[in-house]
């Protein structure tokens, strides 16, 4: 396998002969007069090659072989041979969905990271955003969006693409029938696709309930835990998180809390407000929470409070932003520290948290220790996004892994999400790590696609 880069340039030749500058020629180890089958996504075309007497590593398409092929543009491109097959790209799509149809605007405030993205890539890859309705299956292609050089959006229909990131937006989005018909006709032609779906949290508890090295980590939890449950784990744990499966941004979280002779005690946000109730009675508790929820609370699930560290009394805990690297290794490209807010049962920013880096965090409550524990809790992300990644089915290469740090050093995972934010970047210190992230959402991506010696998986 012959791997490099090379000039793609189209020519008003109307024949099946791609031109080759001899450094290409020798770098793919070609000779001339040969048939080879050229590739570009899921698109080939039988083709003749000539030698062409120009420096540089360059490569003439014809217009007949530009349009079966779908070449959206001329540029540096990756180049790789396999046998007597050569393939251009890779061809990389974003799938993510939008509720406008303003082609100027195609993704809404979905743009911005598709953008981010696509420029990462775009001088190694062809890169290009789309959604569901943008696909020709009967054509196998799609027509998706491209930057112009002008920054700007401009269609292109190419073929079905070597990989898919998946940016679906939301679980509304991708609970659509038709949503998982594209994903299975995707894995049917063979095209990887990272992520598969969100996870919700029950998922995640399952998933690694028999996973030794992953349950050292993880606070009991029980879905759609009965009344009885919430008592005992209550009376047990002192306090809970009680929390949608589905939830998100901390909304609908309950923190309970059980002291002997003061009674029982709930947290939680209502509107733009921290509330603090008391209850005598744990009926009476239990009767709040029906009232509030009422057979939704079949999709809650029961999480044991942890003594997490504090600043200024109020906890703390970590997002991990974990990718797959371009070698297909779990790596945590970015770490934010999110300090509560006074009387939040969450430390959601949007719930009146405060985001910090994790050497802000731990300096003050760790001393000269702060960098050990660090250490320690990247180490244990890595070992726990592995462990969901071999009990998870389908093809993983992003986690958000909120972690906890108790008053003696431990880590604990409370939550794994598959698509996650990225507000932890908005922190100028994380600037840089925002930019690492998505190097390793494109370089995971080529890995993928097989452009770098990767996987066929």
């Amino acid at each position: 396998m012959s791997l490099t880069t090379c000039n793609v340039r189209f020519s008003s030749q109307s024949d099946l002969v791609v031109y080759m500058s001899s450094s290409l020629l020798k770098q793919l180890e070609l000779t001339t007069h040969k048939r080879i089958k050229l590739f570009m996504g899921n698109a080939s075309i039988d083709v003749s090659i000539r030698k062409l007497n120009r420096s540089g590593q360059i490569l003439y398409v014809s217009v007949p072989i530009r349009q079966s092929l779908h070449i959206p543009r001329t540029g540096t491109i990756s180049i790789q041979r396999e046998g007597d097959s050569i393939r251009l790209g890779p061809l990389v799509g974003v799938l993510t969905d939008t509720l406008r149809s303003d082609e100027r605007y195609p993704f809404g405030n979905r743009a911005g990271l598709i953008r981010q993205i696509i420029k990462t890539g775009e001088k190694k890859a062809y890169i290009f955003g789309f959604t569901p309705s943008d696909i020709n299956w009967n054509n196998k292609t799609v027509n998706g969006f491209f930057l112009s050089p002008q920054g700007g959006w401009q269609r292109r229909t190419v073929p079905l693409p070597d990989v898919i990131y998946n940016r679906l937006p939301n679980r509304k989005a991708e609970s659509a029938a038709y949503l998982s018909s594209v994903r299975e006709r995707f894995v049917q032609h063979s095209i990887p696709f990272f992520n598969w779906s969100f996870l919700n949290k029950a998922d995640v508890y399952q998933l690694l309930d028999n996973d030794p090295e992953a349950l050292h980590h993880l606070p009991e939890s029980v879905n759609n835990p009965s009344v009885e449950t919430i008592k005992d784990m209550l009376e047990k744990h002192r306090f809970i998180y009680y929390k949608p499966t589905a939830g998100s941004l901390g909304i609908g979280i309950y923190r309970l809390t059980y002291q002997p002779g003061k009674g029982y005690f709930a947290r939680f946000r209502r509107g733009k407000q921290n509330v603090l109730l008391r209850f005598k009675h744990f009926n009476s508790l239990i009767r709040m929470l029906q009232a509030r929820h009422g057979s939704k609370l079949s999709q809650y699930v029961a999480q044991q409070g942890i003594k997490l560290i504090e600043l200024d009394r109020c906890p703390i805990d970590f997002r991990f932003h974990m990718h797959k690297n371009g070698k297909n290794q779990w790596v945590s490209a970015g770490i934010g520290a999110k300090k509560a807010g006074r009387g939040s049962v969450t430390t959601h920013v949007n719930s009146g948290g405060t985001l910090l880096t994790p050497q802000q965090a731990l300096n003050r409550t760790f001393g000269n220790r702060a960098d050990q524990i660090l250490q320690k809790a990247k180490h244990v992300s890595v070992r726990l996004a592995e462990a969901i990644e071999r009990n998870y089915p389908h093809q993983l290469g992003e986690l958000g892994l909120d972690i906890g740090i108790d008053q003696d050093g431990a880590v604990w995972m409370f939550e794994a999400n598959a698509k996650p934010g990225r507000s932890i970047f908005k922190h100028p210190a994380l600037k840089a790590e925002g930019r690492a992230s998505l190097t390793h959402i494109f370089d995971h991506c080529v890995y993928l696609s097989r452009f770098n010696g990767g996987s066929d998986s």
